[in-house]
């Protein structure tokens, strides 16, 4: 059996963040992505799509992404049922977020509160130079730069528009 999601659109809305009664962190948003194609009209439709993401990801969630923020989301569907105030069975399908990917650096038109950043439920150790676990450390320059390579938030193509590549490192 299979039960995998992969999404990439923009937060209708701020995050909504709560914690259970043990402390644990849940955070739910909404997405809207647009569909690949057009309707008969020409436009794009778009589907808005509930997430919940949870524990320390749920608060980089909070903390980092606000309405507009480009997201991209890892994760499963999941369907859950409850009984409403009328007595009647609600049923409600979502997106369970294994893993929430913060797209948009700070300050751009999107909107995103926080550099590019990665979250994952895992709950350990983040790779990420720009995730909050990291966000106390100062970037120190150190021989890489030296020898060649460009920082994460360089633009490669800004000294003369042109950037050395191999064949051999090309795809196709």
């Amino acid at each position: 059996m299979m039960n995998r999601v992969v999404l990439v659109g923009r937060l209708t809305k701020d995050p909504e963040l709560r914690y259970t009664p043990n402390g644990v962190a849940v955070a739910s948003f909404t997405l809207a992505v647009n569909r690949s194609f057009t309707n008969q009209q020409g436009e794009r439709e778009t589907d808005f799509i509930n997430c919940v993401v949870w524990r320390r990801p749920a608060e980089n969630v909070a903390n980092f992404l606000k309405k507009g923020s480009l997201a991209g989301v890892d994760g499963r569907i999941q369907t859950r049922n409850y009984e409403g105030q009328d007595g009647k069975r609600v049923y409600v399908t979502e997106v369970l977020a294994e893993s929430v990917q913060f797209l948009e650096p700070k300050g751009s038109s999107g909107g995103g509160r926080g550099d590019y950043a990665n979250s994952n439920s895992g709950g350990g150790p983040q790779d990420s130079p720009y995730s909050n676990n990291n966000q106390n450390q100062q970037r120190q320059p150190n021989d890489r730069n030296k020898q060649g390579y460009t920082r994460l938030d360089e633009d490669p193509f800004a000294q003369d528009g042109k950037i050395d590549i191999s064949d051999d490192d090309l795809p196709f």
